[in-house]
């Protein structure tokens, strides 16, 4: 593979965050699809690999700031792996085992303290369990997943790379 360099890898992690986000935004906007607190965050967590690869492909740094630039896309992903899975479990629980329904995101960022707000996100609602849009048997969450753990594997990848040229 001596065709991606680690340059073009960075752009094509961004260009996959942005395709992701967009489609996002298009079953949200097209198809009414609204995005529970789950995946407000997952969103949110492929904006930040999405800007971390953007900046790296317009920097362009030597080989240490090639190792910086994946291990933070590597720690987001996890970030994001840890996100998803706690999303796919609740999807995947017993119906009388979901938690209830509660309040908005913007609801519990507004009236709670960051910390708070961010325990009752992770918890998850009765709204984050629901299933609404599937592709060949998949859900939002268990794509988002496959997605996190590509980009962790292949920014894995590169980072042995990178440090194999230091």
């Amino acid at each position: 593979m001596q065709w991606l360099t680690i340059r073009k890898w960075f752009f094509l992690v961004f260009v996959g965050c942005a395709g992701l986000l967009a489609y996002a935004m298009w079953l949200q906007e097209v198809d009414m699809l609204e995005p529970c607190p789950l995946c407000i965050i997952q969103r949110l967590v492929f904006v930040v690999i999405g800007g971390f690869a953007l900046l790296a492909a317009l920097h362009n740094p030597a080989a240490l700031g090639r190792l910086i630039y994946t291990l933070f896309i590597s720690l987001t992903a996890l970030v994001g792996i840890a996100v998803a899975g706690r999303h796919v479990w609740l999807q995947h629980l017993p119906a009388d085992k979901v938690p209830d329904c509660g309040p908005g995101l913007e609801y519990m960022l507004d009236a709670f303290p960051l910390a708070d707000a961010l325990g009752m996100i992770f918890k998850g609602s009765g709204s984050c369990a629901e299933i609404s849009w599937q592709f060949i048997g998949l859900s939002m969450p268990e794509w988002t997943l496959i997605a996190y753990l590509i980009i962790f594997i292949a920014s894995w990848w590169m980072w042995q790379r990178a440090r194999s040229t230091q």
